[in-house]
């Protein structure tokens, strides 16, 4: 159960045609492209899945289609969260999660629990789940930062739960998590930019979205790192730069939906309150593939 997120995890996108419908055709083509190109599992359903604007029904579909097209070839992690604990529950039992690997649960969000709620909150989640899971720290969407104390004492309490996706920012914060974590206990970095930083310091990879675009560039990055040879993995990072930028620029996930439809792999669909980018952060977006393929 343990130690198997690591290295470059990829949080995909979902597709979806003119109308909003779900482009299953075109989130094969993605998964194809991912795994070709040396990615190590596969985020679905998370933020940069548009979750939050998928029915039930449409979530279930999109895990078994997503399982289904891995067909085991890399870890498949399905996003199960929420504010509402009990919610929450109720879709680890509803969803079909037979053919997962792990679930990742991003922290209550409007909420704003106290530390005692965030901890009992996915203690009860992990309670209900057969399978492991990977808290997500996002204080930047959600409003409600795990404390570093927290994540430790879920680490070391709760034998399923695994690892911690970290996109806090808070260096210290994570920095504390690294030191005094169980041996098995894996944290991945939530920030594209501050994949190789975090690795540096003892992180074990990422859950990228720069890597629905570009998985062989992040992949070798990332293993560039972990293999402690950081003057390659330097020049991948600051080759990869402005094109990390440019997906940011204008809130994601429409910034890398901009990138994958310049690159002929997805159609820039939103669903609202979602909408593409504006007209100078596409041509800024543009102009990083570009410069990147050049």
């Amino acid at each position: 159960m343990k130690n198997t997120f690591q290295g470059t995890g990829v949080a995909i996108v979902t597709p979806f045609r003119k109308y909003g419908t779900i482009d299953f055709g075109s989130l094969e083509k993605l998964i194809e492209h991912i795994i070709a190109n040396g990615v190590n599992f596969i985020v679905a359903l998370g933020t940069t899945g548009e979750s939050a604007t998928l029915t039930h029904d449409e979530k279930n579909a999109v895990i078994n289609y997503v399982c289904d097209t891995v067909n085991g070839r890399v870890p498949v992690v399905i996003g199960v969260g929420g504010n509402n604990t009990e919610h929450v529950i109720k879709d680890l039992r509803s969803l079909n999660l037979s053919k997962s690997d792990g679930i990742l649960s991003v922290a209550p969000y409007y909420n704003k629990p106290q530390p005692k709620g965030l901890y009992n909150h996915f203690k009860n989640i992990a309670s209900a789940s057969s399978l492991p899971v990977i808290l997500y720290n996002v204080p930047g969407r959600t409003g409600s930062n795990i404390p570093a104390d927290i994540t430790l004492q879920l680490a070391y309490d709760i034998e399923n739960v695994v690892a911690i996706k970290e996109a806090s920012g808070n260096l210290s914060q994570i920095e504390t998590i690294l030191r005094e974590r169980p041996e098995d206990f894996s944290v991945v970095s939530g920030d594209d930019g501050l994949t190789l930083p975090l690795i540096a310091l003892g992180a074990n990879g990422v859950i990228s979205v720069t890597a629905n675009a570009f998985p062989k560039e992040f992949s070798t990055m990332v293993n560039n790192a972990l293999n402690n040879d950081f003057n390659k993995a330097r020049k991948n990072h600051y080759r990869l730069k402005n094109v990390m930028e440019a997906l940011f620029a204008d809130g994601n996930p429409s910034g890398i939906k901009a990138a994958l439809e310049n690159m002929g792999l997805v159609s820039n669909n939103l669903r609202l309150p979602l909408v593409k980018v504006n007209k100078s952060v596409n041509n800024q977006i543009k102009n990083a593939i570009e410069e990147f393929g050049e």
